[in-house]
């Protein structure tokens, strides 16, 4: 009898263990339902980059096509919005920190970045392009070993040390600053969204002396960016997503920003869809 006794004692520690493992599963906070709970949800956003994020000097608020994505997120999910400002290489460490519930900046979808973030299903197709003085050459490759411009933990950074790894990339926080670099000539072109950079020209003094090159650096599939395994959260935001498509309200979300009443129209030559 006295043999079976340390059998049996193993036995129980390992069902025991067993029973603690799955209790702490169980208990593995459902983010959805947290914020459901809270009333509120977190979302970074730009507030220096527009269209998509910016301060409007007169409310003083955030406004921008990702600010309207994120209140009808919110509104989906019968919640109050609190924006969170960030910057691109700021807005990774934001969600990870816990100090953002979701990505609504105008973050690309990459496969280095799928490694560390959910995806939603796109709501914005753009291209990076280059801005330039207007007597710059308009040909991308004309400037393989120039000094360039770019924003710091974007895309546009990445892609131009792959496609012009003799060229000298100079990485700033915010799309107005790599501008002031070219306006200063401490750089012969910055590179962002096409879209971004429109709205940059839109609001600039100067903008006949510049010059947007048609040619695409990349093409860039935008998405919400959730925490890594919050499937029912990525449920409900794709949900939401497809249904702002079905509605039309996604579509008249873009006009706002970049349709034919703006400064700087631009086609909307994408749909969001199920992947």
């Amino acid at each position: 009898m006295a043999r079976n006794a340390r059998p049996l004692s193993s036995l129980s520690a390992l069902a025991l263990l067993v029973f603690s493992s799955v209790a702490a599963f169980a208990a593995h906070a459902d983010q959805l339902a947290d914020i459901k709970k809270a009333g509120v949800i977190n979302v970074a956003t730009f507030d220096s980059n527009p269209p998509f994020g910016s301060v409007d000097a007169k409310t003083h608020d955030i406004v921008g096509y990702d600010v309207d994505f994120a209140k009808a997120l919110a509104k989906s999910l019968g919640v109050k919005l609190k924006l969170v400002p960030t910057n691109p290489a700021n807005r990774i460490p934001l969600l990870q920190s816990g100090k953002a519930d979701i990505i609504v900046a105008d973050i690309t979808i990459t496969p280095e970045r799928a490694k560390v973030v959910d995806f939603s299903v796109p709501y914005f197709v753009t291209g990076q392009q280059f801005l330039v003085p207007a007597g710059s050459p308009d040909k991308l490759d004309a400037y393989a070993t120039a000094r360039i411009g770019a924003v710091k933990g974007t895309t546009g950074e990445q892609e131009l040390h792959n496609r012009f790894p003799q060229s000298r990339v100079l990485s700033y926080d915010d799309i107005p600053l790599a501008l002031s670099a070219l306006r200063s000539g401490n750089v012969q072109a910055i590179t962002q969204d096409s879209t971004i950079l429109a709205g940059l020209l839109d609001g600039a003094p100067d903008k006949a002396k510049y010059k947007v090159l048609p040619e695409l650096l990349s093409k860039e599939e935008i998405g919400v960016g959730v925490k890594k395994g919050e499937t029912n959260l990525l449920k409900a935001v794709n949900a939401e997503l497809l249904n702002l498509e079905k509605t039309g309200d996604a579509a008249k979300i873009y006009n706002v920003w970049f349709g034919p009443q703006t400064k700087s129209p631009q086609p909307r030559l994408f749909k969001i869809e199920a992947k």
